[in-house]
């Protein structure tokens, strides 16, 4: 007599997860949603309580801000990069890029014109945007949470659905645009 033993099919992988961070969205996000003055925020941690609450395999979470430069702002910049490290202990891929600086004018409605600095964020969106397209090409991950609030990321989440489609039909891509417009609370 042969006895036959049939293993129980193996329950379908979790989707494996990529969170990808716009750092300095994030902080204007909170600061205007709760009055934060500094970027306590744990992206890696974040992350990972949305992907269990889904039941999502967190595979990698990326981070991406500019920075303030040594010269204008040894404060901001020396927490940033204390940040990057320990961001990059924990295996959070990071990629920081110098702010730009310009001066503007700005007329008071006095009419006197005054001159101020001001700081513009180059390059982080479309370093963003890409990674979206890239990982997506190689399909590295199933599920992309990206928080921000720019709706600039429409077409990479077209692409990238694209990619995986063809690659895989019947495959569903998740990409979650995580948008704050929290009320601010006063207590």
């Amino acid at each position: 007599m042969i006895n036959l033993i049939l293993a129980s099919p193996k329950p379908p992988a979790s989707p494996q997860a990529i969170a990808f961070f716009d750092g300095q969205n994030l902080f204007r996000s909170a600061k205007r949603a709760f009055a934060y003055i500094y970027p306590n925020y744990d992206p890696k941690k974040l992350s990972q309580k949305i992907c269990i609450n889904q039941g999502w395999e967190l595979k990698e979470t990326r981070f991406y801000t500019g920075f303030r430069n040594l010269r204008e702002d040894i404060f901001w910049n020396q927490f940033w990069r204390g940040k990057f490290a320990q961001l990059k202990r924990d295996s959070v891929h990071v990629f920081s890029r110098d702010l730009r600086y310009q001066n503007e004018q700005v007329t008071l409605p006095t009419g006197q014109i005054y001159t101020i600095r001001t700081t513009r964020e180059k390059g982080v969106d479309v370093k963003i945007a890409v990674d979206i397209i890239r990982l997506a090409h190689r399909r590295i991950y199933d599920v992309a949470l990206v928080f921000s609030q720019d709706q600039d990321f429409s077409e990479s989440r077209r692409k990238s659905a694209s990619l995986l489609r063809n690659k895989t039909p019947g495959l569903k891509l998740h990409l979650l645009f995580l948008v704050l417009h929290l009320p601010i609370i006063v207590g």
